[in-house]
């Protein structure tokens, strides 16, 4: 996982700029079996994780993850604020300056774990982590891009026919059936936009 400063910055611009564009929608998703506010929190967190982009840009890899994970929780709020900061902040304390992509999975694989503890959740329960396990087993199997991207989008969709056994939504019990989960949905968009990335830079 060799990222320079210039690619941390294009991450964090394409990223915010994803979210953006979806926000409303997260809000929607959001609105039919939460509080209608994860496209304002996710919103919310990345414009402040943007405003920061050159003195994370210019941590190395594993810095710049837990920086993320850092201001995500102290800025998205709610419940997805303490998952998406556990992810980043436990892949970054888990990697190496110098890992390569089969340690960078293999410490995906742990902070993930860390996010199942955090949330006291597992799969099947219509969460974010309802696309991190999957999108975790194609980058074992060494899917391309385009295909852990295709990935993450199809798991998402695919919480539409889970009921909710976590979170808000987990009080409407069989009536979240029928909805994707907002949570799902931000990590598959943000899964798929670094994905885009990587596949634009891959040699040909």
């Amino acid at each position: 996982m060799q990222l320079d400063a210039e690619d941390i910055s294009a991450l964090i611009v394409l990223c915010r700029a994803e979210i953006d564009r979806h926000g409303e929608h997260l809000g929607l998703l959001d609105s039919a079996i939460g509080d209608g506010d994860h496209g304002t929190n996710m919103r919310r967190g990345l414009n402040a994780v943007f405003t920061e982009r050159e003195t994370i840009a210019a941590l190395p890899l594993p810095a710049a993850l837990e920086r993320i994970g850092l201001v995500l929780v102290m800025s998205i709020g709610g419940a997805a604020g303490p998952l998406y900061g556990t992810l980043l902040m436990e892949l970054g304390r888990g990697l190496a300056p110098d890992a390569n992509a089969a340690a960078f999975v293999a410490t995906l694989e742990q902070a993930i774990a860390a996010v199942a503890r955090r949330g006291r959740a597992g799969p099947g329960d219509k969460t974010l982590l309802d696309v991190l396990y999957p999108v975790q087993a194609a980058m074992l199997e060494r899917s391309a891009p385009e295909r852990i991207a295709d990935c993450a989008l199809s798991a998402a969709r695919s919480t539409e026919a889970m009921q909710a056994r976590r979170g808000r939504a987990a009080f409407l019990g069989a009536r979240s059936v029928g909805h994707e989960d907002p949570g799902a949905s931000s990590c598959a968009l943000l899964a798929a936009t670094i994905c885009g990335y990587f596949a634009e830079r891959r040699p040909s």
